[in-house]
């Protein structure tokens, strides 16, 4: 049940990230929920680096799939 729910969070973060960012990306609903789980990794990671020990919750992990798909934008155009 656990990644039926991470599956579904994913989606989520990553379409909601993809909503905020509008533009041409590339991929599906995986690559959106790749985003979304990656994003929320991401988050995580930053947060720590700040020193903060607890969840970053829906908005870190929003703001770390931004950033990803930012970086991945980046990437793809050249």
């Amino acid at each position: 049940m656990d990644i039926i729910v991470t599956l579904v969070v994913g989606l989520i973060v990553g379409a909601i990230a993809k909503f905020l960012m509008p533009g041409n990306d590339p991929g599906g609903w995986i690559m959106t929920i790749v985003l979304g789980i990656a994003g929320s990794f991401v988050g995580s990671l930053i947060a720590g680096a700040f020193g903060m020990v607890a969840p970053v919750g829906w908005i870190g992990s929003i703001l770390g799939a931004m950033l990803l798909l930012f970086i991945y934008r980046l990437v793809k155009k050249s």
